[in-house]
């Protein structure tokens, strides 16, 4: 696991439950000097163990509380064709993910909408820009767990 060491995963754990922190109290969490304790920390970062530090917004209250899984299939696999779903995808901010998968579903997006309507608008601006061949949409009826946090394990 890219060559972690215990205070290494301790650190990732912490900054994961709360990027906020200090770097004081992220070296009180883990037992070293400010100073060193910033240097992991940088370090992390630079090997790119650390990719960047958000703030996470609640959606509901932003009048966003529509939360949609689409599952698309094309007929289309060049790489031209990718390209332009990719660049289109980008430049709509509701996208929150793309995944390109294997099984019976291409791609599958997750996206953020105020509402059935707002989703239809969001549907209809893709299907205008790239050719497909199937979108199934599911809405989400109740968010049971969501996290950002991955299981930091390792000796």
């Amino acid at each position: 696991m890219a060559d972690l060491d215990s205070i290494d995963r301790k650190l990732l754990q912490a900054l994961q439950g709360d990027a906020t922190l200090s770097v004081g109290a992220m070296a009180e969490l883990v037992n070293l000097s400010r100073s060193a304790c910033w240097r992991r920390i940088r370090d992390l970062e630079e090997r790119g163990v650390i990719r960047g530090r958000v703030t996470l917004l609640d959606a509901e209250q932003l009048d966003m509380g529509v939360t949609v899984f689409a599952m698309v299939r094309t007929n289309r696999h060049d790489e031209r064709w990718l390209r332009n779903f990719a660049r289109t995808l980008d430049a709509m901010p509701e996208v929150l993910e793309f995944y390109r998968t294997s099984g019976d579903v291409d791609y599958l997006l997750k996206i953020a909408a105020r509402d059935i309507k707002d989703y239809d608008r969001i549907y209809r601006k893709l299907i205008s820009k790239v050719e497909l061949l199937d979108v199934s949409s599911s809405f989400v009826m109740d968010t049971l767990k969501c996290t950002t946090a991955l299981p930091i394990t390792g000796s």
